[in-house]
């Protein structure tokens, strides 16, 4: 395992880590039920996928898991886009959780153009 992979890896558990935080905080104080279950999945779904990808059985097999854990996180932009506009959470938190969300993206679209140029 290449260090970027070891970044990514660490880089989306702690960002899963910080989305079960905001589920249950959005949970027992906002008491809001639909859209933290719908972050709760796509957040932490990024960091399983990565680690499904680390453990691929091929070169496509990697990239298929990388792939789909870009789409995830720009799921959670989502979930974070209605959070905020619905006012639900404040614009600094939702600021926050897509600062770190766009790192992981950058991660992944590097990972992804270099795994394509190598296959």
């Amino acid at each position: 395992m290449n260090q970027k992979e070891n970044i990514i890896r660490d880089k989306s558990y702690a960002f899963a880590l910080r989305i079960i935080k905001l589920y249950k905080y959005l949970v027992e104080t906002k008491q809001e039920y639909i859209l933290s279950k719908q972050i709760l999945r796509s957040g932490t779904s990024i960091g399983a996928n990565v680690e499904e990808a680390l453990g691929g059985h091929s070169k496509k097999d990697f990239i298929a898991k990388i792939q789909i854990a870009y789409k995830e996180t720009r799921e959670v932009h989502y979930w974070l886009r209605l959070l905020t506009d619905s006012e639900v959470i404040d614009k600094k938190m939702s600021d926050s959780f897509i600062a770190e969300s766009n790192e992981i993206l950058a991660l992944l679209i590097s990972i992804l153009k270099t795994a394509k140029n190598n296959s």
